[in-house]
């Protein structure tokens, strides 16, 4: 199993903004933050947006936020927002299988139950299990003095 580039930055992105949370945060500091490509990260804040992840105001003062508490955002959500198509073999792709054993062959159904039970793994874990009571990431994201004030902001 390979997860895409673009997931790998949008769990990043949305465990930055968890850590943030309420505060809103701009794609150029996430992108300075992760020492990653702006342009590829406002695609993906777009993309999140649409699908109801982030919350993205434009303007002076704007910046995007999670559209829900990170406790309500399941793993597995993000991975199907992010990779559309697991095609782990060939036989995966029904528009343009070819494998002349695809009818006999019985991989896809063994990689199907694997890819289930994989997903089924993420779907028991939220955004908010990545990120709370995690105050080393906490630091790396948004330094000790505002870790700490987070931390306090969530106990109340």
């Amino acid at each position: 199993m390979n997860l895409t580039v673009h997931s790998d930055y949008a769990f990043r992105t949305m465990m930055l903004l968890a850590v943030r949370d309420p505060r809103s945060t701009t794609i150029q500091e996430i992108a300075d933050r992760y020492e990653i490509s702006r342009g590829h990260l406002m695609v993906l804040v777009r993309q999140l947006g649409s699908q109801g992840f982030l919350e993205n105001t434009r303007g002076r003062g704007g910046g995007i936020r999670l559209a829900r508490p990170a406790a309500k955002i399941r793993l597995d959500e993000i991975v199907r927002a992010t990779e559309p198509n697991f095609r782990m073999v060939e036989c995966f792709d029904t528009e343009n299988n070819r494998c002349l054993i695809t009818k006999p062959c019985r991989l896809r159904r063994v990689l199907d139950e694997a890819l289930k039970a994989w997903m089924g793994v993420l779907k028991k874990y939220t955004l908010a299990d990545l990120v709370e009571r995690n105050l080393a990431l906490a630091r790396m994201l948004v330094g000790p003095e505002a870790a700490g004030q987070a931390a306090a902001r969530r106990k109340t």
